[in-house]
């Protein structure tokens, strides 16, 4: 979706009005994301809930069944279609989502035409502090209730269908009694870290057909709990020249008084291979610029795709750029930040090694972690080794993060790891299927503790709900 200035979509809400026009997309407020249940504004005591997944508008009170409670809560977050729209996911994993003009729910197909048919622009309502819906493939339609069923009807500037087709957010009726995921909606391949006090969050946006998502989004808090959403940070679209899609596994350092995103991108022109590239900004949240105009790695020039970039910063200063699907590789980054020697490339694929290298240090030990099997597989897991150096030698201990199918969690993996300042508490974000309806291409972020035993190796971490 083009980007729009506050002053253009004002110009736009005018003209539309001074035409009889539908209120434009672009003129709605924000809508908070996480857990929420919508209530008819000429309906009060009446919310939006599925039934035999179908959309409708019916009755819910303290004293509703804990099923019909549920039905009438969703999550809301970023659009699948577009970052500045929303999509709303029920708590059987489905996503409200329209067809044939009839709203219902439906499991995520990762296609482009669910996702386009599953985001809606909230345009202000019929009362302060109220929403429309507006579908983003048809603007000129809203999501309204009609003999307490939801379509998505023709807009008509009357009070009657103003108030048909208008929401009051309230608390959802079911709140969320788990931990996990940490940011509403579908993400993957989280890189968390910390500068200054703050933690920050960078994950894939996922849902997308073969992961094709285009763009990046930042998320920070102060507790690992509460999160602020800043919005998308690099686009491939506008913003790289030579990507515009597969927006995978970024991963961010600070160094120089500046940001540095690395990040994989693929071109839609037949060019099937993955590339590494970097962007730099002045501010952790971005937005960030493409910093070369180039990839930094690109497609074949090592075996393996060139996906999975991740940077360690030892403590003499000395950055190290990781990276690889199927062979592992490493290389000192130049003080640029932006360059290396080719000649210094080093190959450190270990036992098991299939994608998402990580590195940390630790009381003079350097653990390299790394995710074994196939996102898509169940048994996505998390493995690691230890050794004297940033290059290794490398020596495989075991397997730290695997399925707990007593709890639902399948094919946890492509971490990364964040120490609390000042402390020796650790923490490690990643991503699992999404609970209950997830796949490969539908997953959720999430962070739980990671712990040292007292011979300096890694207990097991428990993947909480």
């Amino acid at each position: 979706m083009p980007r729009r200035t506050g002053a253009l979509a004002l110009s736009l809400l005018v003209l539309a009005s001074a035409l009889g026009l539908p209120p434009s997309p672009a003129s709605a407020a924000t809508m908070p994301t996480g857990a929420r249940s919508l209530e008819a504004v000429n309906y009060p005591g009446r919310f939006i809930r599925h039934f035999d997944y179908l959309g409708r508008l019916d009755p819910v009170t303290s004293g509703s069944t804990a099923q019909t409670k549920q039905d009438a809560t969703f999550t809301v977050t970023s659009g699948l279609a577009s970052p500045s729209c929303y999509s709303f996911q029920a708590a059987n994993g489905m996503f409200l989502r329209h067809e044939d003009w009839r709203v219902g729910v439906e499991a995520n197909a990762g296609t482009a035409q669910f996702r386009t048919d599953a985001t809606f622009c909230a345009v202000d309502g019929s009362a302060t502090g109220t929403v429309s819906l507006a579908p983003f493939n048809y603007p000129d339609r809203r999501v309204r209730h009609r003999d307490f069923g939801l379509w998505i009807d023709t807009y008509q500037d009357t009070a009657g269908f103003r108030a048909d087709s208008s929401f009051r957010l309230t608390a959802p009726w079911t709140p969320k009694s788990t931990k996990g995921p940490v940011i509403p909606g579908l993400y993957a391949d989280p890189h968390i870290t910390n500068f200054n006090g703050r933690y920050y969050l960078y994950p894939t946006t996922d849902g997308y057909a073969s992961w094709a998502s285009p763009y990046y989004k930042a998320f920070s808090s102060t507790d690992l709990v509460n999160w602020t959403d800043h919005g998308v940070i690099l686009d491939h679209g506008p913003d790289v020249s030579w990507a515009d899609n597969s927006a995978w596994a970024p991963a961010v350092v600070a160094k120089n008084g500046r940001y540095y995103l690395y990040f994989s991108g693929g071109a839609a022109s037949g060019d099937t291979g993955k590339h590494l590239g970097v962007a730099v900004s002045d501010s952790p949240t971005g937005p960030f610029r493409d910093a070369l105009g180039r990839p930094l790695v690109r497609a074949g020039a090592y075996p393996g795709q060139a996906i999975d970039p991740m940077v360690f910063t030892d403590d003499d200063g000395q950055s190290y750029l990781y990276w690889g699907n199927g062979a592992a590789y490493v290389v000192p980054l130049n003080a640029d930040m932006t360059s290396f020697d080719p000649a210094k490339v080093r190959t450190i694929t270990t036992t098991g090694f299939r994608e998402a290298a990580f590195v940390l240090k630790r009381n003079g030990t350097y653990y390299f972690m790394w995710s074994e099997n196939d996102t898509r597989d169940e048994d996505y897991q998390v493995a690691y080794a230890t050794g004297p150096s940033p290059l290794g030698p490398w020596t495989k201990r075991g397997v730290v993060l695997q399925k707990r199918l007593d709890a639902g969690i399948k094919g946890p993996g492509h971490h990364s790891v964040v120490r609390a300042p000042g402390t020796d508490t650790w923490y490690a974000a990643y991503h699992r299927f999404a609970v209950p309806g997830g796949n490969g291409t539908n997953r959720e972020v999430t962070v739980d503790r990671l712990t040292f035993g007292s011979d300096g190796t890694i207990n097991p971490i428990v993947p909480t709900p």
